[in-house]
C-alpha cells in the first residue's frame, strides 16, 4: 500500500524563487511582470498551493528583491527618486532663539512695578498726618465700636 500512496500523492512543489523565476521567464511581458500575474501563473500551473500562498509569495517577492534577484523596471521618462536626507531632524522641541540681550534671566515672578505719583496716597495712621501707614499682608482686623458704660452698670 505504500507505494499506491506515494503514486497518487502529488509532486512536492519547488521553492518559491524557482517557481516565481519561472513564471516572469513564461509571461516575458517587456515592462515586467505583477503580482497578480505571477501568482496566477503559480496557481494555475501548480493547482495545489498552501493556503498562505499570497503571504508567501509577497514575502518571496520582497526577499528577491532586497537580495538583488529581481530588479524592479523603471520608466525611461520619469525623473530619478529625490536623494534621502543625509541626516533625521533631531527629535524634541528646538531651542528657543537668543534674545536681544544675552543677560541670564531671574527665576520667579518679576517684582511689582513702583507706583507713579498720580496714584493716590494711602490713608495715614491713626489720623496723625506725618506719613501714610502701610498696609500689612491680608484682610484687615474688624474695628470694633468704642463701648461705652452704661449708666445703669455705673450705679
Amino acid at each position: 500500500m505504500a507505494a499506491a500512496d506515494e503514486a497518487t500523492k502529488p509532486a512536492p512543489l519547488p521553492p518559491y524563487p524557482e517557481m516565481i523565476l519561472a513564471a516572469i521567464e513564461a509571461l516575458n511581458d517587456k515592462n515586467g511582470s505583477n503580482k497578480s500575474a505571477i501568482s496566477k501563473f503559480i496557481e494555475g500551473k501548480y493547482g495545489d498551493l498552501p493556503p498562505a500562498h499570497a503571504s508567501l509569495l509577497t514575502a518571496h517577492l520582497a526577499r528577491m528583491k532586497e537580495s538583488g534577484e529581481l530588479i524592479l523596471p523603471r520608466d525611461p521618462n520619469a525623473p530619478p527618486p529625490p536623494p534621502k536626507p543625509s541626516s533625521p531632524r533631531p527629535r524634541g522641541r528646538p531651542p528657543k532663539s537668543s534674545s536681544v540681550s544675552d543677560a541670564p534671566k531671574s527665576r520667579g515672578r518679576p517684582p511689582k512695578k513702583a507706583k507713579t505719583a498720580a496714584a493716590p496716597a494711602p490713608l495715614a495712621a491713626a489720623g496723625d498726618g506725618s506719613a501714610p501707614a502701610k498696609r500689612g499682608r491680608g484682610r484687615p482686623p474688624k474695628v470694633r465700636a468704642a463701648v461705652q458704660p452704661s449708666e445703669a452698670a455705673a450705679a
